[in-house]
Formats: C-alpha cells, sequence, structure tokens
C-alpha cells in the first residue's frame, strides 16, 4: 500500500481534539469527533489492505489477525498494566469493582458493550473512568471479526457485488444511527451497530481510491478538512451522535481521502512533520491520555485547568515512549521469533489473564475485603450508589413488582423521578410499619399530560405514558392515603417540552406549573392527600465525591457548603414554594445558613444532589418523615 503522510496528519486532527475534549476544555467541545475521524481512517486502510492482499492470492486471516494483534495489543496490554496499580491505590471499592468490570470487557472485546450498559458518555461519572475510551477499540475489534470475511466471500463473486454489498450495510447502519439517536440516544453512541457505517465509508473510499487513485481538488479537500474543524468547535454533547450530524466530519474524512493529493493545500498542511509526528503517535496517546485524566480527577479533588494541560503534555511525552520502545518493535517484527500462531496463543493467554482478574474484582466487589484501610475509608453511600429504591427494578418502566412495595395495601405512593426514589430509605426508617409503594422513573418530573424533550424533539423518557400509568394505579387503589412527589423540575426553564396531544413547545414555568396544579387537583380529588418534597440543597459541586475524596486523601476538605436560595431552586420550585403541602428538605440539611455534607458519621449526599441510601435514612428517622408527611399532606 502506497504510503500517504497526509493520513498520519489526519490522525493527528483527530487524536489532539479528543484529548483536549476529555481534558475539559469548552473550546473543544466537539472533540469527540475525532473518535469518527479513527473510524473512517481505520475503514479505509483496513479495506486497502485487504483488497490487495486478495487481488494478489496473498490473503490470510490469520495473516491479518497476526498484524492486527501486534499494532494493537501490546501498547494496550502495557497501558493497562500501568492502571491496575493506581486503580488499587486509588479507588474506592466501588469504582475498583467497575474498573475490573471494564478489564474484563476490555478482554473480551466488548468495552463498548459494557459501557453502553453503564453509563452516558457526557456525564460526569465517566470522567472517573481510565479505560472509557477502549469503547472505540471494541467497536473496531468487531468490525474486524466479521469484515474480512465477508469481504472475502463477495470479493470472490466480484468486486462490484463487494462495494454494493457494503454500500448496502453502510446505508442501513446509518440509518439505525439517526434512528437509535433519537430513541435511545445514550446507548446509540456506545453501539456497534450504529458506528459500522463509519467504518464502511472508509471501506467505500479505499475501493474508490484503489480505481482511480488519489484526486487532486483543493476545493473538495478544503472542504472536507474545514467539516471535520467545523464539527470539532461547533459541536457539543447536546448534537445527537451518532447521527446525521456525523456525516460532517465523517464526509470531511472522505474528502480528504479522495480529493487530498500530496499538491494539495489541505495535504500539504497535513504532510508537515509536526501533523505527521503527532499522527504517528497518535494511537499511544489515545490511550494514555484518558488514564491520566480519570486518575487525576479521582486523585485531585476539582484539579484545574493548568493540571490538564500539563496532563496533555505528559500524555504525548508517554504516547512517544511507547511508540517508540513498545509498537515499533512488534509492527516491525523484531521482537516476534515466533509463529504467528504463537503470537495470537499468547495474546490470548494475556487476554485471559486480563480477564480473570476482571473477574476476580468484580465479583469481590472491588476486592472489597483485602484491604482494610480501603473498607474503612469507604463510604457507605459509594457502595450503594446505584440503588435507591427497595430494588433495582423499581428504577425503570412503570412496575407492580412485589419488590417495589411493602404492602399490597400501601397507604403512601411515592412518585417522580430519582429525587423521589432517594426518599425512600428515609420514609422508611421513619415507621416500622409503613405501607408503601414506590414508583419512580429517572428524570420523570411527575405532572400529567407534558415532558420534557430532548434537541431532537423526541420525548427524552416516556414520561407522559408513565406518569398516566401511576395516576391510573392510583385511582383504582383506594388504599393509598396521600402520595409523596417529587423532583428538582430543572428542565422547565427554557427547555423543550412536549405534550400528551404531540405538540412540540418551549416549555414555560408558568404553563407547566399549571399543568402540576391541575395533576395536585386530580389526586387530591381522589381524597388523597398530596405532599411535595424539595429536591436537596446543593452547591454545584458533587458533595459525595468531596467526601469520599476527604476520608481518602485530604481530610482539610470542608464539604459543607453555605445555603443559596439561588443556586437550590430552579425558578419552578420557586412558584412551588407558594403551595400549601410543601417539604423542605433545606431545613433538614441546613442550620444557620450551612448545610451538612455529613452527620454523625453518616454521608448524607451520595452525589452532587442525591441522598445516600445511609443519608436519606438517617434524616427520615432523626425527623420522624413518615409521620411530619402524612400531617402535612392531609393537614393535621
Amino acid at each position: 500500500m502506497k504510503y500517504r503522510a497526509e493520513i498520519d496528519g489526519l490522525r493527528a486532527l483527530a487524536v489532539v481534539p479528543v484529548i483536549l475534549f476529555h481534558a475539559g476544555f469548552e473550546l473543544f467541545s466537539g472533540g469527540f469527533v475525532g473518535v469518527d475521524v479513527f473510524f473512517v481512517i481505520s475503514g479505509y486502510l483496513i479495506t486497502t489492505i485487504l483488497i490487495e492482499d486478495i487481488e494478489n492470492k496473498r490473503f490470510s486471516i490469520i495473516n491479518f489477525y497476526e498484524r492486527r494483534a501486534r499494532r494493537i495489543l501490546p501498547a494496550l496490554f502495557f497501558v493497562m498494566l500501568v492502571c491496575i496499580p493506581f486503580a488499587w491505590m486509588w479507588m474506592l471499592p466501588n469504582q475498583m469493582k467497575d474498573f475490573s468490570a471494564s478489564i474484563f470487557s476490555v478482554s473480551v472485546f466488548l468495552s463498548n458493550l459494557y459501557f453502553m450498559s453503564q453509563l452516558d458518555y457526557f456525564a460526569a461519572s465517566a470522567e472517573l473512568s481510565p479505560l472509557l475510551h477502549t469503547w472505540s477499540l471494541s467497536v473496531e475489534e468487531q468490525f474486524y471479526l466479521f469484515f474480512p470475511p465477508l469481504l472475502l466471500i463477495l470479493f470472490k463473486k466480484s468486486q462490484r457485488l463487494a462495494l454494493f454489498g457494503i454500500i448496502f450495510i453502510c446505508v442501513v447502519s446509518f440509518l439505525f444511527s439517526e434512528w437509535a439517536s433519537r430513541e435511545n440516544p445514550e446507548r446509540n453512541f456506545f453501539f456497534t451497530a450504529s458506528r459500522i457505517w463509519e467504518l464502511l465509508a472508509g471501506s467505500i473510499t479505499a475501493f474508490v481510491v484503489q480505481k482511480k487513485g488519489a484526486q487532486r481538488n483543493n476545493l473538495l479537500s478544503n472542504i472536507g478538512f474545514a467539516a471535520i474543524i467545523f464539527s470539532i468547535f461547533f459541536y457539543d454533547e447536546t448534537t445527537p451522535f451518532p447521527s446525521v450530524y456525523a456525516l460532517v466530519p465523517v464526509l470531511g474524512v472522505v474528502l480528504l481521502l479522495l480529493y487530498a493529493d500530496k499538491e494539495t493545500l489541505a495535504a500539504k498542511l497535513l504532510s508537515t512533520k509536526a501533523f505527521v509526528g503527532v499522527g504517528l503517535i497518535s494511537y499511544s496517546a489515545y490511550l494514555w491520555h484518558q488514564p491520566l485524566f480519570a486518575f487525576a480527577r479521582i486523585r485531585v479533588f476539582e484539579p484545574s485547568d493548568k493540571l490538564f494541560i500539563a496532563l496533555s503534555v505528559i500524555s504525548f511525552l508517554l504516547a512517544y515512549l511507547s511508540w517508540h520502545y513498545i509498537e515499533v518493535p512488534f509492527r516491525r517484527r523484531k521482537l516476534m521469533k515466533k509463529s504467528k500462531i504463537m503470537l495470537l496463543s499468547f495474546s490470548v493467554v494475556l487476554l485471559s489473564l486480563f480477564g480473570v482478574a476482571g473477574i476476580l474484582g468484580y465479583i469481590t466487589n472491588g476486592f472489597e475485603a483485602s484491604s482494610k484501610s480501603r473498607l474503612i475509608l469507604t463510604s457507605l453511600a459509594e457502595r450503594t450508589a446505584t440503588n435507591h429504591g427497595i430494588s433495582s427494578t423499581c428504577e425503570g418502566e412503570f412496575t407492580l413488582s412485589d419488590d417495589c412495595a411493602t404492602s399490597s395495601m400501601p397507604a403512601v405512593l411515592l412518585w417522580g423521578d430519582s429525587f423521589a426514589m432517594h426518599l425512600y430509605q428515609g420514609l422508611n426508617a421513619s415507621a416500622d410499619t409503613i405501607k408503601l409503594r414506590q414508583i419512580t422513573k429517572s428524570s420523570c418530573s411527575p405532572i400529567l399530560g407534558i415532558s420534557h424533550a430532548n434537541e431532537g424533539f423526541d420525548p427524552a423518557y416516556k414520561c407522559i405514558d408513565f406518569n398516566n400509568s401511576v395516576y391510573e394505579w392510583l385511582k383504582n387503589n383506594k388504599s393509598v392515603q396521600f402520595v409523596v412527589l417529587s423532583s428538582p423540575f430543572g428542565w422547565v426553564n427554557n427547555k423543550i417540552a412536549i405534550t400528551s396531544d404531540g405538540k412540540i413547545i418551549k416549555s414555560d414555568v408558568e404553563f407547566v406549573l399549571s399543568m402540576f396544579k391541575k395533576t395536585v387537583q386530580k389526586i387530591e380529588s381522589l381524597g388523597v392527600g398530596v405532599i411535595v418534597v424539595s429536591p436537596t440543597p446543593v452547591s454545584g459541586n458533587d458533595i459525595g465525591r468531596c467526601l469520599a475524596h476527604k476520608y481518602r486523601f485530604n481530610p482539610q476538605i470542608d464539604c459543607d457548603f453555605k445555603y443559596s436560595k439561588s443556586i437550590y431552586l430552579s425558578d419552578f420550585m420557586k412558584k412551588v414554594s407558594n403551595f400549601s403541602g410543601v417539604y423542605w428538605l433545606n431545613n433538614d440539611i441546613c442550620k444557620k445558613g450551612i448545610c451538612s455534607s455529613e452527620t454523625q458519621g453518616v454521608y448524607i449526599y451520595r452525589d452532587a444532589g442525591h441522598l445516600s441510601k445511609e443519608g436519606s435514612a438517617f434524616l427520615g428517622k432523626k425527623n420522624d418523615w413518615y409521620d411530619v408527611f402524612k400531617k402535612t399532606a392531609l393537614g393535621e
């Protein structure tokens, strides 16, 4: 395959924005598209190699996977090995458990599916995962499993059939990604089927270049370059991705591959020593940056921009070392004295060892019992952070599971989003014989007839149907004496909403407030008392993480904070404050203008706003929430 220096330069254009995006620099708000650039390049290069091997009758699946193993695994293995001792030293058991699961998922090339099931790529929690970035490697590795055999089979029929087959799969994958970006945007980001079209865009480009060569067209190559730059600086986490928006950077790469002949302006820029040099070490730089950033965020509470600039530089220094001493030797086979089968077998053994280590870490809850000091310093909130309610069964769709009730004849209905979920322990701790049913759904405010929507005008959560189901259940259950409603309602001001008749509106505080009043009135018309519980006071920081960091690393940190009504209350909640029947949690947490992050050794918060299980139970028992809520709701 003919070497094209501009492709190495294109790798630099991909990796630098990714690193600066993960460092948290807002200027590079769309830096995540660098991964899409990598996908197109990979599809182009792999297909070019495969076509040449097939045409020259030297194609071997063993050769292909052996080359891929030498290219990807040595540096990846080394970075994973370096991560393990830092994870052991600095991670809490719950974090170590998640890290162990990610180690296992990487070893079986499924880390994209693991992260897809665990978190949102753009969420703050993702920043603490050292191996988050390996999701893209897993997508590529899965692509490598099916694409070479498929291409060989189609190519044997005819090159034309191979091209049309790839185009067909590419179009289907693209349409799927567009659909999934609206139906399930968080999972869509990681899902292989939503990404295959980007790799195949590179494959289609390879067919064209193989036939016609790279063309010289300054206009089209410059447009391609500008498209990538545009998406880096103008896309952000609210951009549905991958979707039709991904066409901008993807087609930008395609235009550069097709029309950036070495004499074009774009190719000359990308072929400079600076771009090519960074491009050569781009894979190692990509591997190093996320562990450095994640461990910095774990070890240093509120790390500065200066630290991330330094770590970005360090990631390139480490990248050069691992490129020079690991990547290059393995790629040149200087260390390969055994057969290809032996190399692949050795890779499988190492992957298996990582997999076993990951399984052990997971089933032992992050080696929780192996270190007394780590166990003592672990907050109870961290160990139980994933389950706010009676059962994890109660956190999804509408359900009448027995796991979500303490009685078949409940007197209390807990209804709302995650800020209702976290009240369960407090309610249950307030009375030994409470008869309670929890029907909650994350991000679903308890308002009938209206729901927030994402930027694509599709309901982010099917809240309207969910709330209707809750109300219908309530009408048919006469044992319920009062309903506890809770949500921060932070989406109401200047967001897009959808009504039950499908109308898309810009949500207005007064309009949504009127809908909420109607909801309360409908509940009260059933002879049921209503209590609205405010969200917790917040500081703007992750209080739970601050507490964990305080007892793990720096006891001088003060996680308590001043009460601020302007920060604490959304515009909607300020209006709700005029309601009767509102219970304000700041009265339990804040005294004399200072809000406590912990009380008597109990962590009140588990994150930036939710109560920990133990914190909820402590406050509920201390203040007898059940009795107070009941009196407030029924006007006793």
